[in-house]
């Protein structure tokens, strides 16, 4: 159990800090949202090149765990959506949004930390790995239903465009896609660059810990809880399971990475879930939902560690 314990609670209480340090007025709303910039923009970016550029690309590429970690990732999507839309009656939009909390981890901020205390160097590759998973397929689909159930005239074709352009300006977007490049033509970074990125990659799980925690601070849940309760059934629960059962299934990558794998979607949903939510008027069913996984993840991390031994 104390083993368990200095591997979560050093994260949580890096989260519980910046929750007050938010709570006591030490950092203020616009500098919690600048140091989250950082983190998306400079240090994640950075952590995603350092683990592609770090190994032989045969190495750190695994057909197999993207192909499971879809997959597992697609059923609880779906799933999640045929509840919201055939159960809760809710409209597409808001099942897709739904659904994207219940299958979409926050892998940077919460599952990288975790992983790298039980695992070392494995968690970035698996983060990297993830970030292709959720940044190519999850998030584009959950937004792409999104927007059609929001702009009925408009139709698939405009949706899609939106969402393929914030894509190409996505930070980890273009780190993995220069980092694949630069691993496919074998480019080692000189030493100043390389201790460069290795200095941001570094700040990228404290800082992002900490983010989390201020942001936490002031989000309402009142009268959201049965809504929270099942979004975080899903994301907690059946989401692990269901990476568990698809890497059980297809096999064919390393213990430790699939154990990774697991490990993140044990992670709550990405703590920018309630501003992507926002822009469809769900920010407090999201903002609860954050809340509630954020802290009930502590339990089922722990006891997801503790079945590993």
């Amino acid at each position: 159990m104390l083993q368990i314990l200095g591997i979560t609670a050093p994260i949580f209480v890096l989260i519980g800090i910046g929750y007050l340090a938010a709570r006591f007025a030490i950092v203020n709303r616009e500098q919690v949202a600048g140091m989250g910039k950082f983190v998306i923009t400079f240090a994640l970016p950075a952590l995603v090149m350092k683990a592609l550029l770090d190994r032989p690309l045969e190495e750190v590429f695994d057909a197999h765990y993207v192909i499971a970690y879809g997959l597992a990732s697609q059923l609880v999507f779906w799933g999640g959506l045929a509840f919201a839309r055939l159960v809760r009656r809710d409209t597409l939009t808001a099942s897709a949004i739904t659904a994207m909390g219940m299958s979409v981890s926050n892998s940077g901020f919460i599952g990288y930390p975790i992983a790298a205390m039980a695992l070392g160097s494995t968690a970035a590759v698996a983060m990297a790995l993830n970030m292709m998973v959720e940044n190519l397929l999850m998030i584009p689909l959950a937004l792409m239903l999104a927007e059609l159930g929001e702009q009925k005239g408009r139709g698939a074709a405009a949706a899609l465009r939106e969402t393929g352009l914030r894509l190409v300006r996505n930070p980890i977007i273009l780190a993995i896609s220069l980092g694949l490049a630069l691993a496919l033509l074998g480019v080692r970074l000189p030493a100043i660059p390389a201790k460069v990125l290795e200095m941001l990659a570094l700040s990228a799980a404290p800082v992002a810990l900490f983010v989390i925690g201020a942001s936490l601070y002031g989000l309402k849940t009142r009268g959201l809880l049965a809504d929270a309760a099942q979004l975080g059934v899903g994301k907690l629960v059946l989401h692990p399971l269901a990476v568990l059962a698809c890497f059980t299934l297809i096999g064919g990558m390393e213990p430790s990475l699939a154990t990774a794998g697991v490990l993140f979607a044990c992670a709550p949903m990405m703590s920018v879930f309630p501003l992507l939510g926002q822009r469809f008027g769900l920010e407090g069913r999201c903002a609860a939902a954050l809340v509630v996984t954020t802290v009930s993840s502590f339990v089922t991390i722990s006891l997801f560690l503790g079945w590993l031994g």
